[in-house]
């Protein structure tokens, strides 16, 4: 079954971007290198709501969990995570893919 890792960024403009620009260039060969397909990746998000303004979308589709482990635990990952970190503030979750046949809240 599919896993789903989604995350929000909120960009601090006195943190600057450069050091996220490079973490977004260098991030996707990693991502796709563990079989990951990026399904969203867009700051152009169209808000619904109040309170929750991000940046930042992204999403991203992995073959099964322990591909979605590997990634973000991999040296070639660990590498520029720092990049990420020191420049923008950000929020994840993983989730499975709704699997056929699954009931609604399993």
């Amino acid at each position: 079954m599919g896993w789903y890792f989604i995350a929000c960024t909120y960009l601090d403009p006195e943190r600057g971007r450069y050091d996220y620009d490079d973490y977004i260039r260098m991030v996707k060969p990693i991502v796709e290198q563990y079989g990951g397909v990026y399904l969203v990746r867009s700051e152009r998000i169209k808000y619904l709501g109040e309170g929750w303004k991000p940046d930042r979308m992204i999403v991203i589709r992995f073959p099964d969990r322990g591909s979605l482990d590997a990634c973000f635990s991999s040296e070639e990952y660990g590498r520029i995570m720092g990049k990420r970190i020191s420049s923008v503030d950000s929020h994840a979750i993983i989730v499975p893919a709704f699997g056929e046949g699954q009931e609604v809240g399993e």
